[in-house]
């Protein structure tokens, strides 16, 4: 076995894994949460690990330069930004600024597949 054939096969896996996360998530959150080990009382802390994380993944796409990693990348920022909108909003909470960051997102994306099927300004 090759070591791009190990890097595919183990990042199939990585989707299998996150995807019975997020349905467990979907389907029961007290297990969710308990079955990943997180806390409520530590989502701060939680969340700024994961907009360094966002910030890190944004960083590699653009020093990568691939419109496709930029386009997918930043399609599923705003996927992130407007489903919390959504929650938020249902919960009667504020939710413009994950609205507002979703569909910036989403214009990145845009600009980027445009620019990839040969859009010109």
């Amino acid at each position: 076995m090759s070591l791009v054939t190990l890097a595919i096969a183990g990042s199939a896996l990585g989707i299998l894994v996150t995807g019975a996360l997020a349905m467990l998530f979907l389907r029961d959150p007290v297990r969710g949460m308990a079955a990943v080990n997180h806390r409520a009382e530590q989502l701060p802390q939680v969340m700024a690990d994961r907009y360094i994380a966002f910030a890190a993944l944004a960083l590699g796409a653009t020093v990568y330069a691939d419109l496709k990693v930029i386009a997918v990348l930043f399609a599923v920022f705003a996927f992130m930004g407007l489903a919390d909108a959504v929650i938020y909003a249902r919960a009667g909470h504020a939710w413009m600024k994950h609205f507002a960051a979703g569909v910036a997102a989403a214009v990145v994306a845009a600009v980027a597949l445009a620019a990839l099927f040969g859009a010109t300004v």
